[in-house]
């Protein structure tokens, strides 16, 4: 029996990978019903079903670079420009809007803390639960073990991820580095040749690229004598699809503001 009302979702990008993953959990979900499937004006997979791209029945909802009714909530896993045009587009049309894709730069952080004041945004550089908690616990880690802790991120994600590092670490560091005392300026890219010695509050982060790794973080803080290692491994995507949908329902009859996977989380 299908049920009442189900909320009715968008999802930008839509023929991406995550995209593909968020359409397969939308039309599999009872609870839920597929809005609008969106690509951009040149996407080869327009006027496409939707279902049939994702591998399941057809749904008889077609890949569009529009919607023709607006969702209630648009969850988007595109570009970062096509991110911030699809959000000029909620803002417009005040439909709420989850975001994950990465790699959006400072000028697009404050157009999304614009609309917030408009609509209910939701961003996240990672969907997991898993990366939710450790954003928690990892700062008060970092801050039970002093001021002597030394920090090493390192995080591996498949070859045709295009950021790097990826968003996901630079919210780790940042967290940590709040709560030890560093800043952005104490964040090392890598190390390469006769570095020196390893400054105090420096907070190292490196890339991985390899295969079709969906994502993992290795996170180590080590004082003399001891260190503690923390990892996290998504298994497949599906996890932060899961997530993104998670927060869809999170965000539907919020009031305007800027929303993450803390809230989420305590919520």
């Amino acid at each position: 029996m299908p049920t009442p009302n189900p909320l009715r979702i968008g999802v930008s990008g839509a023929c991406g990978r995550m995209g593909l993953q968020l359409l397969r959990l939308v039309l599999q979900d009872p609870t839920l019903r597929l809005a609008c499937a969106l690509e951009s004006e040149s996407h080869p997979m327009l006027g496409r079903d939707a279902g049939a791209c994702a591998g399941l029945p057809l749904a008889n909802i077609l890949v569009t670079s529009h919607w023709e009714a607006a969702p209630d909530v648009l969850v988007d896993f595109s570009a970062p420009l096509g991110t911030l045009a699809r959000l000029d587009e909620c803002e417009r049309a005040h439909v709420p809007v989850v975001i994950g894709t990465t790699g959006i730069d400072a000028p697009g952080r404050h157009q999304l803390d614009r609309a917030a004041i408009r609509i209910p945004v939701f961003s996240a550089a990672n969907m997991s639960l898993g990366i939710a908690l450790l954003r928690i616990y990892l700062p008060r880690l970092a801050a039970a073990l002093g001021e002597d802790v030394d920090v090493e991120i390192v995080e591996t994600h498949h070859r045709l991820k295009k950021d790097a590092p990826s968003g996901t670490a630079i919210e780790l560091a940042s967290e940590i580095a709040k709560a030890i005392g560093s800043v952005a300026s104490d964040f090392c890219h890598g190390r390469q040749g006769m570095v020196g010695e390893r400054p105090h509050r420096e907070i190292g982060i490196h890339a991985v690229r390899a295969g079709d790794i969906p994502g993992e973080h290795h996170v180590t803080l080590a004082i003399p004598g001891e260190r503690i290692e923390v990892i996290h491994r998504a298994a497949s995507r599906e996890c932060f699809a899961r997530g993104a949908l998670q927060a869809a329902r999170f965000l539907a009859g919020k009031p305007p503001g800027l929303y993450g996977m803390k809230d989420l989380v305590v919520a």
